[in-house]
């Protein structure tokens, strides 16, 4: 049986209520609750786990990925600080929730994932199904995407030990960086600020779990 891609007044009732709860869970940026509000999260399921979508909770999508919580999901994306016009570097397209996210905030998506099958389905149900056009690529996301380098904005939705200087090189100066950094279990959110040619501000956040970034610059 094909997939019904249905969004009526019941998934449509629980994403309100998911931006309820994300707004009490200390989420403030209007825009981006009102992304999360638009976006049909139950999409990136199969169908027998719809009742899931709109919890606030990670969930497994295959090949060893997760759609990211909610609450993540907007967490990082606040850091960024997303203008209309952004450039952004989305290192682990994984569902594409995320990718949806920051392009209805208005930002321009390159997006890298490693995974083949992941890559093929995305590339696939983001436009055709979801009329979001993103850049896809599939490949090493730790190397960034120099050619098409600067960036306004990177995030990275993958542990990694370090913050890969390969990708503070793709930012502009002025842009900002998102990553979870720490070991293979739990991770601290670090954004970074970049002030000059080699110079950046660094604040250390919350502790989150994310899956690791495999590849020649992470683990």
């Amino acid at each position: 049986m094909a997939y019904k891609y249905i969004d009526n007044y019941r998934e449509k009732g629980a994403r309100k209520q998911l931006v309820d709860i994300l707004r009490k869970k200390g989420i403030q940026d209007e825009e981006i609750l009102l992304a999360i509000g638009k976006v049909p999260r139950h999409y990136f399921f199969d169908e027998t786990f719809w009742n899931q979508a709109y919890r606030d909770i990670a969930f497994p999508i295959g090949e060893g990925q997760t759609i990211s919580q909610p609450y993540t999901v907007a967490y990082q994306t606040e850091l960024l600080h997303i203008r209309k016009g952004d450039k952004v570097l989305e290192i682990g397209t994984g569902s594409g929730y995320q990718t949806c996210i920051l392009m209805e905030l208005g930002a321009t998506v390159y997006t890298i994932e490693r995974q083949e099958k992941l890559y093929q389905r995305t590339k696939y149900i983001l436009p055709e199904k979801m009329g979001y056009k993103p850049h896809f690529f599939c490949g090493d996301g730790s190397i960034g995407k120099a050619e098409y380098a600067p960036y306004d904005k990177i995030i990275v939705t993958a542990g990694a030990p370090t913050v890969p200087d390969v990708l503070l090189k793709q930012l502009k100066i002025g842009g900002i960086l998102v990553i979870p950094v720490g070991d293979e279990e739990t991770q601290k959110m670090v954004t970074v600020l970049k002030v000059g040619e080699h110079d950046y501000e660094k604040i250390v956040l919350d502790t989150f779990r994310f899956v690791p970034l495999v590849g020649d610059k992470a683990w």
